[in-house]
């Protein structure tokens, strides 16, 4: 028998996190996991549109960080020592750093802010960096209140934001899109 998507233990407007705490599902740790999971989704179609395999490579790792920041975001944090919830590493932030700073050295500097364009990959980049700028500032809003968040997946979030910018450059690079250069109106 396979197992039923449905439990409809949601239907009043309540979730339980990871540890078994119930919470409506309205709650700022609910809407922040929400977005980080909707930015994994996101990068699963930016995916979609690279050619590029070091870069396909490179997104289904962040996408598993992802993960375990959606599993860390969604367990009950005085539960989580109890629970063996995979953890983000310092070594997950450097690996962005590198990435960029590779990406960069292929890439003319920037003189111009850019708009968001010019082919499908490029756009769909840009639209899961807001994404990712999104979950950035919901964890730093759970932080101001008070709620736990490890630092290091804010830290994470905001280096995963640059890195979407400069594979977004670097994507239309290796596909010969120009850049759109923002033409401000004076």
């Amino acid at each position: 028998m396979a197992l039923k998507i449905y439990t409809k233990t949601g239907d009043a407007g309540n979730t339980s996190l990871i540890g078994g705490t119930k919470v409506p599902k309205s709650h700022i740790r609910i809407e922040t996991y929400g977005t980080v999971d909707e930015l994994n989704s996101y990068i699963g179609l930016c995916n979609d549109h690279l050619q590029d395999a070091a870069s396909r490579q490179m997104l289904k790792e962040i996408q598993d960080r992802l993960f375990t920041i959606g599993s860390s975001l969604a367990c009950d944090p005085e539960k989580e020592p109890l629970m063996k919830i995979p953890d983000l590493k310092d070594a997950d932030i450097t690996l962005l750093e590198t990435e960029i700073d590779r990406m960069n050295e292929a890439l003319p500097p920037m003189r111009f802010f850019i708009l968001p364009g010019g082919h499908p990959a490029v756009s769909s980049l840009h639209i899961a960096r807001c994404v990712c700028r999104r979950a950035e500032r919901l964890c730093v809003h759970m932080h101001q209140e008070g709620l736990f968040v490890d630092a290091l997946v804010i830290k994470y979030l905001n280096r995963l934001s640059d890195y979407l910018f400069v594979l977004s450059r670097y994507t239309g690079h290796l596909l010969g899109v120009e850049e759109i250069p923002w033409k401000p109106r004076v």
